[in-house]
C-alpha cells in the first residue's frame, strides 16, 4: 500500500458518512458567507430552521463593499444591510463596513487566524481555495449548499482525484507566485486540472511566503481544479501565530503536533503528475479571454491560422474581444487603465512589490489600488505605501472586492484595457465589454509607469543603474 495524501488525510478527518455512490458527507470547520448568501439564509428562515452553528459561521461585507464614499446603489445598500441583519439574528459574527477587521473574505480568514492547517473551510465563493495555502480543505459551494451548511454545518462532495504539481528551482527577479500560477495554467489549460485536487510541492513553492502561496492557490481553479492545498511547514506556523482566533498556549502545541502530521507521506503516489522548473518561467501576461491565454510579456500574440479546430476557432474570438491581432508585440500593447487589488493580489506583500516599481515614478495612466483588508490598508499607510501610489497618481481607496467583480461602482468602461491583478479575463469581467489584462502586482505597476505591457524586469535594472 501507498502512503496518504495531503488529500487523504484531510478528507478521511472530516468524513462523517459515505453514500453508496461514494459522496461523502463531511463536517465544515469554517463557513463563510457575504453579501450574496441571502438566498441561502432566506431558505433556512422558510424552513424555520437556525444555524447549525453561528460560531463556526462568519459573515463578511467585500464584492459589494463600496472602496469611496457609500454603497453604489440602494439596490447594493441594501444587501450589505440584508447580510448584517441576518449575521445578528443568528447570533454570527460579521465583519461588516463599520469593523475595523473589515475586508475580503479570502484575505481576513487567514489574516484573522480563522484559517488554519488542518480545517474543512466553506464559502459561496470559488476562490476559497486560497485558504488551501494553510493546509486546509477549502473549497468553494453553490446556494444550495451555503443553506446546506447553515442548517447542518456539513457538506456533501465526492472525493476529487489527486494532482501534484511539483515545482523545482528557483524563481528569478520580478518572478513571483502568480507568474508560476499563470504558467502552469497556460501550459495545461484552462481544463487541465479538471476534477483534481492540487497539491503544491517542490522547493519553489517551499519557497514562497504565505501571501505567495494563497495566491497560487487562489489560481487553482482558473486551471479547473476544484481546489488547490500547500502542506503546512514552518512558514505556515510562523504567519498564524498569535493571530485573534489561533490557538494559543497547550492548545498551539497540540495544534502543531496535529499540523505536522498533515503532509503527504514521502510514498503517496498520486493519479497526476506535473513538474515544472521555475527557472524557465518569466514574467507573464494574459491576451484573450480566459487565464490559460497567458504567454511569457517578451512573447507575440498567437496567431489562430496555425491553431487547429476549436482552438483557432476561440483564438479568433477572444483576439476579436481583445483588439488585438495575430504576431503583435505584448510590449506593444497599450492600457488605459490599471487595478491593483482582489483576493489574489491585494495583500501588504503584493502591494510592497507594485510600490517598489512606482516608488519615485509617475504612472501615465490613471489607476485603482485596493487594499484586500482595513488591516492591510493601515498597515501599508503606516509603511508610507499609499503615498507611493498617490504621488504616482494612482487612487489609494479602501478594501473590498472592487474593480475584479465591477459590483461595487469600480469598473472598467466599455472597450477599455485594464491590467490588472485580478484572477479572471472573462468578457466582462471587469465590467460591460472591458478588456482585461491579468498579471502580478509588480507587472501592473510596470505598465502603469510606461502606459503599455512592461517586462518588470526592464524597470529594476533601471533601478540597479540608478
Amino acid at each position: 500500500m501507498t502512503g496518504r495524501r495531503l488529500l487523504d488525510k484531510l478528507w478521511e478527518s472530516h468524513e462523517i458518512l459515505r453514500r453508496e455512490d461514494g459522496t461523502s458527507l463531511l463536517w465544515v470547520d469554517r463557513h463563510l458567507v457575504h453579501e450574496g448568501s441571502h438566498h441561502a439564509f432566506a431558505k433556512i428562515a422558510e424552513r424555520g430552521v437556525p444555524v447549525a452553528e453561528p460560531g463556526l459561521t462568519f459573515g463578511v461585507a467585500d464584492h459589494y463593499a463600496p472602496t469611496r464614499g457609500a454603497p453604489a446603489s440602494d439596490a447594493i445598500a441594501r444587501m450589505i444591510a440584508t447580510l448584517a441583519a441576518n449575521t445578528a439574528k443568528h447570533g454570527i459574527t460579521c465583519f461588516g463596513l463599520d469593523d475595523p477587521r473589515q475586508g475580503i473574505v479570502h484575505v481576513i480568514g487567514p489574516e484573522q487566524g480563522l484559517t488554519l492547517p488542518g480545517l474543512l473551510i466553506n464559502c459561496g465563493d470559488s476562490h476559497t481555495s486560497t485558504h488551501g495555502a494553510f493546509g486546509a480543505l477549502a473549497f468553494g459551494i453553490g446556494a444550495t449548499e451555503v443553506s446546506h451548511v447553515l442548517a447542518t454545518q456539513t457538506v456533501w462532495q465526492k472525493r476529487p482525484k489527486a494532482m501534484r504539481i511539483d515545482v523545482t528551482g528557483r524563481l528569478g527577479p520580478g518572478v513571483g507566485a502568480k507568474d508560476l500560477a499563470l504558467a502552469w495554467i497556460a501550459k495545461l489549460g484552462a481544463d487541465g486540472a479538471r476534477g483534481h485536487a492540487i497539491e503544491y510541492t517542490g522547493p519553489a513553492v517551499r519557497a514562497l511566503t504565505m501571501e505567495g502561496r494563497m495566491t497560487l492557490c487562489n489560481l487553482s481553479i482558473e486551471g479547473g481544479a476544484r481546489f488547490g492545498m500547500i502542506a503546512p511547514d514552518e512558514t505556515t506556523f510562523a504567519y498564524v501565530k498569535g493571530r485573534p482566533f489561533a490557538p494559543s498556549g497547550y492548545d498551539w502545541d497540540r495544534a502543531l503536533e496535529l499540523w505536522s502530521e498533515l503532509p503527504s507521506d514521502a510514498d503517496a503516489a498520486f493519479d497526476t503528475e506535473v513538474t515544472m522548473d521555475a527557472s524557465e518561467i518569466a514574467p507573464i501576461v494574459t491576451w484573450g479571454t480566459t487565464p490559460e491565454d497567458a504567454l511569457p510579456v517578451t512573447s507575440t500574440i498567437p496567431d489562430p491560422a496555425r491553431m487547429q479546430g476549436s482552438a483557432a476557432e476561440r483564438a479568433r474570438n477572444a483576439l476579436d474581444y481583445m483588439g488585438l491581432t495575430p504576431g503583435q508585440k505584448l510590449t506593444d500593447i497599450a492600457v488605459d487603465q490599471v487595478f491593483i487589488g482582489s483576493c489574489t493580489n491585494s495583500r501588504i506583500e503584493d502591494l510592497r512589490a507594485a510600490a517598489a516599481v512606482l516608488a519615485g515614478r509617475r504612472a501615465k495612466v490613471p489607476g485603482i489600488v485596493s487594499p484586500g483588508s482595513q488591516q492591510v490598508k493601515a498597515q501599508a499607510e503606516a509603511e508610507g505605501l499609499d503615498r507611493i501610489f498617490i504621488d504616482a497618481g494612482l487612487d489609494w481607496v479602501g478594501s473590498g472586492c472592487s474593480m475584479c467583480v465591477a459590483m461595487n461602482g469600480d469598473r472598467v468602461e466599455p472597450g477599455k484595457r485594464c491590467a490588472s491583478t485580478t484572477n479572471r479575463n472573462f468578457r466582462g469581467r471587469q465590467g460591460r465589454d472591458a478588456r482585461t489584462h491579468l498579471m502580478s502586482p509588480a507587472m501592473v505597476a510596470a505598465a502603469a509607469v510606461t502606459g503599455h505591457l512592461t517586462d518588470v524586469r526592464e524597470l529594476m535594472k533601471e533601478r540597479e543603474v540608478a
